[in-house]
């Protein structure tokens, strides 16, 4: 009985040990399994003060997890003070040794801060000759303002060595501007007709968001741009194209490349300018970055001919804005019900 008494409390302090860590860990994990994508780990970075990635990244990440069978973690910028998400801290993101052992790494962050020894697994991880998906603000992801000190400082996204900073190295370019009118102009994806065919674009169909196009100038020659960004006079998915230059032509918004890394090895990248949380909403996108994992995995040939992009659980997002995001938000609040 005294043997028994034993285990029962042993068992009891392992459950509760890991109850508590799972309370406390500031990220939150979807465990993935059945499905093509089982054994395959991507992980979330995020961290932008406007288009609310603490929203849309882990409703994508469910999806990915359950539908698909990937395991997916998010991690967020947290305020150490609080445990709460605070997407305007620049320079905590808890959790980024994930990167470590991932498989894929998607990066939705803006104007980021970060210290050294957090910033090394994302270099890291960007040299490893991994896949790499980055999404809207990732152009501008750093801003080494402040710790003039940092190894990582020409990584900037106004750097000049090199051009553009990790936007400009990884994904193809940097911040330009707002081409369309922010929060007047809503953005139409157009599909290129030379690339039609790619495993990305299966079964997508429609792409609308919110949030307006930006200014993409110089792309790599590399670069193949598979949907472009029509400017559209209103904030309504029937809303019609603007009339003049602005559409004469139409900015690169959903683009892939081949990115030869620092240590000779080969990265697929995907870069779109969208990715708002509200952005999301639409299923044409939702399935565009579903593919552009498969395919960034080179696991193209399981791409189904219609991605399940359905939401898992409620999806309500945030409308953009700086300051907009939802208060007293911890990760444990994304986990699956």
């Amino acid at each position: 009985m005294r043997t028994r008494s034993l285990l029962t409390t042993s068992l009891l302090t392992c459950l509760m040990t890991s109850v508590v860590a799972a309370e406390t860990n500031p990220w939150v994990v979807y465990p993935g399994g059945k499905g093509p994508g089982a054994g395959k780990h991507i992980v979330f970075v995020t961290g932008d003060d406007e288009y609310r990635s603490e929203e849309g990244m882990p409703m994508l990440a469910k999806i990915l997890s359950v539908r698909h069978g990937f395991k997916c973690t998010v991690l967020f910028a947290v305020d150490p003070k609080t445990g709460v998400i605070k997407p305007d801290h620049q320079t905590n993101i808890p959790g980024l040794e994930a990167l470590d052992s991932a498989d894929l790494m998607v990066l939705f962050l803006r104007f980021r801060e970060l210290p050294d020894n957090q910033m090394k697994h994302i270099v890291d991880f960007t040299h490893s000759g991994k896949p790499i998906i980055g999404l809207r603000t990732a152009t501008h992801a750093f801003n080494y303002s402040r710790n003039k000190n940092s190894k990582f400082r020409p990584l900037t996204f106004n750097s000049g060595k090199p051009r553009g900073g990790w936007g400009g190295l990884v994904l193809g370019d940097t911040w330009l501007n707002h081409h369309g009118h922010h929060g007047r102009e809503s953005t139409r994806g157009v599909i290129n007709p030379k690339h039609k065919t790619h495993p990305v674009l299966t079964g997508v169909t429609d792409i609308w968001g919110p949030t307006d196009v930006y200014g993409v100038r110089t792309l790599p020659k590399d670069a193949q741009v598979i949907v472009h960004g029509q400017v559209l006079a209103g904030m309504k998915p029937s809303a019609k194209p603007v009339t003049g230059r602005k559409n004469k032509p139409m900015m690169p918004l959903v683009w892939i490349r081949s990115f030869q890394t620092e240590t000779g090895k080969t990265a697929r990248v995907l870069a779109t300018t969208m990715g708002a949380s509200t952005d999301l909403q639409s299923a044409g996108l939702r399935r565009l970055l579903v593919n552009g994992c498969f395919w960034g995995l080179k696991m193209e040939k399981k791409i189904p001919a219609k991605s399940d992009v359905t939401y898992v659980g409620a999806y309500k997002p945030t409308r953009f804005g700086f300051g907009s995001y939802v208060k007293g938000v911890k990760p444990s609040d994304h986990a699956l019900e």
